[in-house]
């Protein structure tokens, strides 16, 4: 079983897997991200998998010294993260639906920030002033934020706004990204479905023929990277080349992975 998708920490289990593993089984607790960004990891205290942004929703299944594992809602995925990034709230309303944002203490531009936030955080909007959203933790420009529901319409459009992120191995946030975190926030914030792992994201779409041309946002992938198409010519993706999100010439791509020992492509995709 893929230990990220197996919602067992080794000493308890999910009811999912009643009948398949020896181990007391749960049916966890509801818990939400109270921070901006939280590392979801291989271990208590472990390397970073991927990350789970603010209002994100866990469900718990076991704790250890300040630690808990979970499973993530969006996507499925399982693993540990400190007990403190978790709390409970409302259930969020809206989505970031700028490439970043602030929480204010005050429905003003010069009230000190709280914190910043990125592109996908969740949060509960209680009411409004102004141009203003009232939210539990502080208060947001409307204009930055989108209703549950109220999606992106072009997943290609939504990576190019975070052009310039800097890459981050594991990272799902504007504040750094990695290949499969830019993807799936990209698909994300246009309500589609996808799972966290450029491997994972291997089987998300038709397998394209291999002289089917390539058009907007097909995905191309390498063994462990993918990039998406912007057009004939480019593709967008976050790269450790760069260092960050950005364009570059899809032959360019191709040869230049192959020639650094990334090998040849291995699957076209289309969603």
């Amino acid at each position: 079983m893929d230990r990220r998708l197996t919602p067992f920490s080794g000493r308890v289990a999910h009811v999912s897997l009643s009948g398949q593993v020896n181990a007391p089984l749960t049916e966890g607790l509801q818990a939400q991200v109270i921070v901006p960004v939280a590392n979801l990891c291989e271990s208590p205290g472990g390397a970073r998998d991927r990350q789970l942004l603010l209002g994100e929703s866990v469900t718990v299944i076991d704790r250890d010294a300040g630690h808990v594992f979970v499973i993530s809602a969006k996507d499925g995925y399982c693993g540990w993260m400190k007990e403190s990034d978790l709390g409970q709230g409302p259930a969020p309303t809206h989505w970031v639906a700028s490439p970043g944002t602030h929480l204010y203490s005050e429905p003003q531009v010069q009230a000190p920030e709280r914190m910043a936030l990125s592109l996908g955080s969740r949060l509960a909007v209680v009411g409004s002033w102004g141009a203003w959203a009232n939210t539990p933790h502080g208060f947001v420009p409307l204009r930055h934020l989108r209703a549950l529901g109220d999606w992106a319409s072009d997943p290609v459009a939504v990576a190019e706004s975070l052009l310039g992120t800097p890459y981050l191995w594991g990272g799902n946030s504007r504040f750094g990204l990695d290949c499969s975190g830019l993807v799936q926030l990209a698909l994300h914030s246009c309500g589609l479905p996808c799972p966290g792992d450029s491997d994972m994201q291997m089987s998300l779409g038709r397998q394209l023929a291999p002289n089917e041309p390539m058009k907007r946002g097909d995905l191309i992938f390498w063994k462990g990277h993918v990039a998406m198409v912007v057009d004939r010519d480019r593709v967008i993706h976050a790269n450790g080349h760069t260092m960050s999100v950005s364009y570059e010439g899809l032959k360019d791509a191709v040869a230049r992975i192959s020639a650094g020992g990334g090998g040849l492509v291995q699957t076209r995709q289309r969603l």
